[in-house]
């Protein structure tokens, strides 16, 4: 199976979705994060940096659990911009 490749709009939207979970996590470390969520840290650090700029859902909800943030506010934050 082929990706389609991802937009410019779709990899700014990976990368705000980084800079929202890294804000959210403030002091607290990757690790411990990453183990609350479930997932690894290397994959909270791709999702941070936008080299994983689209997460399962699953992930983002697990995500959004362990750091207190409503999936309201998470896809407010991450919704695509049109060009």
């Amino acid at each position: 199976m082929v990706r389609t490749p991802l937009t410019p709009e779709e990899r700014e939207r990976g990368e705000r979705l980084g800079h929202l979970l890294r804000a959210a996590r403030g002091e607290r470390s990757m690790a411990e994060v990453a183990a609350c969520a479930g997932i690894s840290a290397e994959t909270l650090r791709k999702i941070e940096t936008g080299r994983a700029p689209t997460p399962a859902f699953f992930t983002v909800a697990a995500l959004a659990v362990a750091l207190e943030l409503s999936m309201d506010d998470v896809a407010r934050s991450c919704a695509l911009i049109p060009a």
